[in-house]
């Protein structure tokens, strides 16, 4: 009975409610880091620009515009990405429109619904009553499945997942860049100034301004950074951190060896994009960032 449900409802439900409209969730913590980033950035951009290059020392010298150019454009590509990070699609697990009767999985060990060779490790999402295609978790703060989930984060507010991770890494990238040429440009003011006067024009308030962005890129620079090479690490590895805890707590190390036998290059390719690397720096869809992609149904190919 349970079969036929499952083919009565592949049939009648056919069409598939997609997760456009829930992406961005009302969730507080993630709503709050949200602002936090947008006023991080005006911040910075706001120090660099009104105390570091419209001073005097900075004002008349060729490198103020040189300057303001590249590190808007940073900041540009920075909150362009995140942007696509916070409203793209991570890879949600469509719902089907009509219920799937899951009593026959659910009463017997399921291990005749795994001989499949083309449906090995499907399983089934006891929290969204569907199918779901392989390393795809469930997100307790979305209450979605998620392919490829790597894990929620509430500075965009989504999860990262097989289609906002190039995003999300972009957004790691020109926060990182954005901090170190901060770091540069408050360092330079301070240690070869370009004034006639030297360092003891500077007014109280606009050296307490330079040392709040000093301190802020040094804290979001590290961060970012960790965080950046973690997700090289497991783009590499082609091993989420959600799977390698789950290996850690099984004791099952070599479980994922299939994943992790494609070169390096193919991987990194996977999550950016086949087309040119130099398109891996841009959050546009240069190419398709998967073979695979979104295009499946909710429903695996069981023989019934």
């Amino acid at each position: 009975m349970g079969a036929a449900a499952v083919a009565a409802a592949a049939a009648v439900g056919g069409r598939c409610r997609c997760c456009g409209r829930e992406r961005c969730r009302a969730d507080p913590c993630g709503v709050l880091c949200l602002l936090l980033t947008y006023l991080s950035v005006g911040y910075a951009d706001y120090v660099v620009l009104e105390h570091i290059l419209l001073q005097p020392g900075f004002r008349a010298s060729l490198w103020c515009p040189f300057h303001a150019a590249a590190f808007n454009f940073i900041v540009v590509m920075l909150l362009a990405s995140h942007t696509r990070a916070v409203f793209a699609d991570p890879g949600m697990v469509p719902l089907p429109d009509t219920a799937i009767d899951f009593s026959d999985l659910r009463s017997s060990s399921g291990s005749s619904h795994k001989s499949s060779r083309n449906n090995e490790d499907w399983t089934v999402c006891n929290r969204c009553e569907t199918y779901r295609p392989p390393r795809a978790h469930h997100c307790r703060v979305c209450h979605r499945c998620v392919r490829r989930m790597d894990h929620h984060c509430p500075w965009i507010n989504n999860c990262v997942g097989e289609l906002n991770q190039k995003y999300f890494i972009q957004f790691l990238f020109y926060t990182g860049l954005a901090s170190l040429y901060a770091m540069g440009l408050v360092l330079t003011a301070w240690l070869w100034p370009l004034d006639s006067g030297g360092g003891a024009s500077d007014h109280p308030l606009q050296t307490a301004h330079r040392i709040i962005l000093l301190v802020e890129s040094v804290l979001f620079g590290l961060f970012v950074t960790v965080i950046f090479y973690d997700q090289l690490v497991s783009i590499i590895t082609d091993e989420t951190p959600i799977e390698q805890l789950r290996n850690r707590l099984r004791k099952e190390p070599h479980r994922e060896v299939a994943h992790t036998r494609k070169p390096k290059i193919a991987l990194l390719r996977e999550v950016f994009g086949r087309g040119f690397m130099i398109c891996w720096f841009f959050p546009c869809n240069c190419s398709s960032p998967s073979s695979g992609g979104p295009s499946y149904s909710y429903l695996p190919n069981y023989d019934v």
